[in-house]
């Protein structure tokens, strides 16, 4: 059985915002999984019961009370978003074989992450890298649209016609924007912003990438991870500010 999401601080605070009759609102749900899955979001947790992959109670007055079943249940697709690259439709599938009591085997198609080993999946392994047919079945469009986002720029293939693991994370962004009427034309400006941002972060790790040091080269990687992540925080905190919102 695939553990309940938990990590650290999120999970306390779960329990703590957590009914009399053991139910949590959408904030815990978040705070809850968070720990496991530090970009997942309010909006996120809305599209997968739009989608059908949960089904939350709900108060007379309409809010959402989510069990600790609801809670797993969002965990187990959240992974196999994130480590199978499944789309929602086979997810759905998966899931629905696996409350039947059915043995399901999920593919390994992303980067392996931090901690893992070949010796931990030894008939699974990762590829850095993914197939243009993959990237179209992972993320549940055609080419048309794939087509699309390519001539905006948003989404380039590799030198031999592959692309990155992460191509995926980002397309099913591009699909959940869509769903707001977002279009692909729409994102230019994100796109050029976020190159604007790496080329800085590049600027400043540039002089320990050429080092002839191999501990200051590989310190490099670290502080292009380090320095990535405090962009993203302020890209979001500025968002945030501009807008006049507070995301939870």
């Amino acid at each position: 059985m695939l553990h309940t999401p938990s990590g650290g601080a999120g999970h306390g605070t779960a329990a703590t915002d957590s009914g009399a009759d053991g139910l949590m609102s959408i904030g815990a749900v978040l705070n809850a999984l968070r720990g496991e899955f530090p970009e997942v979001t309010i909006s996120k947790i809305r599209f997968l019961e739009a989608e059908g992959l949960i089904e939350p109670r709900r108060t007379p007055s309409g809010y959402r009370k989510f069990s600790a079943h609801d809670v797993e249940r969002l965990g187990r697709v959240l992974r196999m978003q994130r480590d199978h690259y499944l789309p929602l439709k086979v997810i759905r599938e998966h899931l629905a074989a696996m409350e039947r009591g059915e043995a399901v085997q999920l593919p390994v198609v992303g980067r392996q992450r931090d901690g893992e080993t070949a010796l931990e999946q030894p008939d699974q392994p990762t590829a850095a890298r993914i197939g243009r047919d993959e990237l179209l079945t992972a993320v549940g469009v055609g080419e048309r649209e794939l087509e699309e986002w390519e001539s905006y720029g948003l989404l380039t293939p590799l030198e031999d016609g592959a692309y990155d693991a992460e191509a995926v994370s980002v397309a099913l962004l591009f699909v959940e924007l869509g769903r707001f009427g977002i279009e692909p034309r729409h994102l230019r400006a994100m796109k050029a912003a976020a190159d604007r941002e790496a080329g800085l972060v590049d600027q400043v790790v540039a002089p320990l990438k050429r080092h002839r040091n191999p501990q200051t080269r590989a310190h490099a990687e670290a502080r292009a991870k380090e320095l990535a992540g405090l962009t993203v925080k302020l890209h979001a905190a500025l968002v945030q500010t501009a807008l006049g919102v507070r995301l939870p």
